[in-house]
């Protein structure tokens, strides 16, 4: 289990982002965190991932206290983390950077596997360059690959929707929801979209640094959506058509 205990964050200039949450995040669940942009999410997530380190509080991992360890031993201790803009790396395959993440050699279909699960085509991008050359939804979706090769206890994804197309979109709901079902997986995405939103098992809500509503999705999200329909902002949507 994943438990933050009363995380506190402040930047440089004394300005509170993150205000005291505490929260316990079980195994085997899809939380989903949502909010209004500029609450906290993306900050708590690299709070979470070892980016940043918490002004106060603790971070517990199944009994362990990570609070001082960085992105690097967060990873050793099953903690992955996808970016909202991926790093681009000159030189390293497509094939090098998921065997990187894997930590071993991957055969053919298990590479088709991973980019087919991000709608990407093995032929076409195996043995590419992960630089420039790649368009920023290409470059998230290979990012998001190298996440599901590691195969860690706990994923966090910081908005996996940005930049791919309706057709990605759609396969990565299936990929979230196929890992939904993995008891020993925990995936953690920032996200406004309602159809990600609706495959989630719980829902946390982070409004000015703080948690301003938790809990089942089936308790959470019809409030959470008639609030933001009445505000005038409505959480995001992507219909298929």
């Amino acid at each position: 289990m994943l438990e933050l205990k009363h995380i506190s964050w402040s930047l440089p200039d004394g300005k509170d982002i993150i205000k005291n949450i505490s929260v316990k995040i079980p195994e085997g669940k899809l939380v989903v965190i949502t909010g209004p942009n500029g609450g906290g999410k993306t900050s708590l997530a690299k709070i979470i991932a070892g980016i940043e380190t918490p002004t106060s509080g603790s971070i517990i991992v199944d009994g362990d206290d990570i609070t001082s360890l960085d992105i690097t031993e967060r990873a050793k201790r099953g903690i992955s983390f996808a970016f909202q803009q991926p790093v681009r790396f000159k030189g390293i395959t497509v094939r090098d950077l998921l065997e990187l993440s894997a930590g071993h050699t991957l055969s053919h279909p298990e590479i088709c596997d991973l980019l087919g699960k991000v709608g990407l085509c093995t032929r076409d991008y195996i043995d590419r360059e992960v630089d420039s050359s790649l368009s920023g939804g290409e470059i998230k979706r290979i990012e998001i690959a190298t996440v599901l090769a590691r195969g860690t206890a706990y994923s966090v994804f910081d908005e996996p929707e940005a930049g791919i197309d309706l057709w990605s979109f759609t396969g990565l709901i299936s990929v979230f929801e196929e890992l939904k079902g993995k008891s020993d997986a925990t995936q953690i995405i920032i996200s406004h979209q309602e159809r990600i939103l609706n495959i989630a098992d719980e829902i946390i809500v982070i409004a000015n640094g703080a948690i301003k509503d938790m809990g089942e999705r089936e308790k959470i999200l019809p409030s959470l959506l008639a609030s933001e329909k009445a505000a005038g902002c409505p959480v995001e949507r992507r219909n298929a058509r």
